[in-house]
């Protein structure tokens, strides 16, 4: 499950804390106990080498392999994408996937820049999407409307999902009038910085069984990572984001699933930038080449559409804490899967697709469907799509290793 908030204390502390709010979260969801899990993988781009074993010990030193990841923007689902692996080949029948960061500007950029300010540069990853963006306008007749259109859907939809950073919603007028960052990309068309945490239990068909889990379990039906083309380094700046490696990984993972992109309803699509959301539209095939623009003419990226795209909120709204994001995407869909998302729910959802990417680069590219028909209730007492609440002491202890919580009594 996610979470995403400000922490104004110790940073070490913040992300144990985070880590493990998310990783109890996850573990209530499936209904099980950490001493359960056989494997972990946590993701994370700023901290210590080691954050993964600080935030997990505090639910039991079960001697498990605790493995630390980082890969630019993709951290989160390439920590789903191991644990997925390693369920997959049979090694284990129960692993975790936990992402978090913490990514607030430090004390002296804080006050530095109330005292004497800061010169606004625009960020190398704005310049990359930036490019793309213009690349897109200039090659196939999109405008920068189209940009701020899908900014505005995104606020829009966050407004829905407690778990959103921001979720104020803005007129198209706002967004195109607030501030320049590079090229047609306006303030409220990028993602913030952004603290949160996310995680996800994986766990093999038998296990689903033999717990009883049935009704909760969500099928990854095909996941696909894939790295950067010889593309990138040619003069088209839609390509310098990356957009070959999304194409490769989309066309792989529909093989796999015998689908095409018209079977998805929904999509978690990894819209740092509205620019990056617009050229990824073409990539993963939900629109012909040169023509995503015309989906957002066509309202078919927002409810009544061919697709919803992004009802968390997305990344421009939502947040983008690195280590969570792919994570948080997946809680997103598999609530949307099972029913739960209430106002924000797509209906009929039979398959979510799902695309995290990280420049420099690396792609994971995921599809989901619900495991059966059967209907499910929320573990913890209330819905956690719906409702963000923090843990207790009593929730940490109901989901602590048995023998860790018996060694400390």
């Amino acid at each position: 499950m996610v979470i995403s908030r400000r922490e104004n204390h110790n940073a070490h502390e913040s992300i144990c804390q985070m880590g493990l709010e998310a990783a109890t979260k996850a573990l209530l969801d499936a209904g099980i106990t950490y001493d359960k899990v056989q494997q972990a993988y946590v993701g994370y781009v700023y901290g210590d080498s080691i954050c993964g074993q600080r935030a997990l010990y505090q639910l039991g030193m079960t001697q498990i392999p605790i493995i630390n990841v980082n890969n630019n923007c993709a951290t989160g689902s390439t920590a789903l994408y191991q644990a997925r692996q390693i369920v997959e080949a049979g090694i284990v029948d129960c692993a975790m996937a936990l992402g978090f960061e913490k990514m607030q500007p430090d004390h002296v950029v804080s006050v530095m820049s109330e005292v004497k300010g800061i010169e606004p540069k625009p960020p190398f990853t704005a310049q990359i999407f930036g490019n793309a963006g213009i690349g897109y306008i200039e090659k196939y007749g999109a405008t920068p409307e189209h940009l701020a259109k899908i900014a505005e859907k995104n606020h829009r939809h966050s407004a829905l999902n407690p778990y959103s950073q921001f979720r104020d919603i803005y007129t198209l007028d706002q967004i195109l009038a607030s501030p320049k960052i590079y090229g047609p990309l306006t303030k409220l068309q990028c993602c913030p910085t952004s603290d949160g945490a996310a995680c996800v239990v994986v766990a093999s068909a038998n296990f689903v069984h033999k717990h009883n889990l049935e009704a909760q379990a969500v099928e990854i039906v095909a996941q696909v990572m894939a790295t950067d083309s010889p593309k990138m380094l040619t003069d088209d700046a839609i390509e310098w984001a990356g957009t070959d490696m999304t194409r490769k990984a989309a066309q792989e993972v529909y093989k796999k699933a015998g689908i095409g992109p018209r079977d998805v309803q929904v999509v978690e699509l990894h819209d740092c930038f509205s620019a990056n959301e617009l050229i990824t539209y073409d990539a993963l095939g939900l629109s012909p080449p040169g023509q995503a623009h015309k989906l957002i003419d066509n309202n078919d990226v927002t409810y009544g559409g061919k697709y919803v795209v992004n009802p968390s909120g997305g990344l421009t709204s939502k947040g983008h804490p690195l280590g969570a994001t792919g994570l948080a995407q997946c809680a997103e869909l598999t609530w949307q899967l099972r029913g739960w998302a209430g106002d924000r729910q797509v209906a009929n959802v039979k398959y979510a697709l799902q695309h995290n990417i990280g420049l420099g680069g690396a792609v994971v590219i995921t599809l989901y469907r619900k495991m059966n028909n059967k209907k499910s209730q929320p573990h913890v007492g209330y819905n956690p799509a719906t409702e963000a609440r923090p843990i207790s002491a009593e929730d940490v202890r109901k989901v602590a290793a048995l023998k860790f919580l018996s060694a400390r009594l």
